[in-house]
């Protein structure tokens, strides 16, 4: 995707300001990858590195904010009515991608706001039904500033060990491979911690049947 001229200046200027802003937008609703902000951010080393997670962190929680705001406000037929809009597929949207970011929510509860803020294509759209269900503000902010902070965290660390090891025209697509497997591995990680809930309330269930 061709960034927008004032949209690529602020990648080309990348300070506290410029990050807190695209990751605004990362967060949102309009699609924009993190990758191509938070690793660069980090490599250049204009922002010390935990001032690139402290703004990256921000921005991520305005954007979510603004969906989740956003979401109460208008409800769900409007949501899904704009995700299938003109303008909603501008933004990459459509109603099976809302449903499936619902369908997490609800399957995982309050907490996939935290777990979800590293899931691939469910991170910029978790606080969507967060919001239609009207989630305590104070955990939704909690759990978003956490899964988003453990993700900025993984891409800055990326991004400033990659200092020494690639030149500023590989960086892009070191990151995005190395991102890759970072994914994959936050995938299995999840994997691990719900079957060790699963494992966990089964032999609960189990001694309680026996003590009975």
């Amino acid at each position: 995707m061709e960034s927008l001229p004032f949209i690529q200046w602020c990648i080309d200027n990348l300070n506290e300001w410029t990050i807190i802003l695209l990751m605004t937008i990362e967060s949102s609703f309009i699609p924009f990858p993190s990758e191509i902000v938070v690793p660069p951010a980090a490599y250049f080393g204009e922002v010390s590195l935990v001032m690139v997670i402290v703004c990256a962190t921000m921005g991520a929680d305005l954007g979510a904010v603004i969906n989740y705001l956003l979401a109460q406000w208008i409800g769900r037929p409007v949501v899904y009515k704009f995700a299938d809009s003109r303008v909603g597929h501008m933004c990459l949207l459509n109603s099976q991608k809302i449903a499936r970011a619902e369908q997490f929510f609800n399957k995982h509860g309050v907490v996939s706001t935290l777990i979800g803020r590293l899931v691939p294509g469910v991170r910029q759209l978790i606080s969507i039904p967060a919001g239609l269900s009207r989630m305590h503000f104070g955990k939704f902010i909690l759990y978003t500033t956490i899964g988003a902070g453990v993700w900025n965290t993984i891409l800055a660390l990326l991004g400033y060990f990659l200092r020494s090891l690639v030149t500023p025209e590989q960086l892009n697509a070191t990151v995005d491979e190395f991102s890759h497997i970072v994914k994959l591995v936050i995938w299995g990680l999840l994997v691990l911690v719900i079957l060790f809930f699963i494992v966990r309330f089964f032999t609960h269930k189990s001694q309680a049947s026996t003590e009975s």
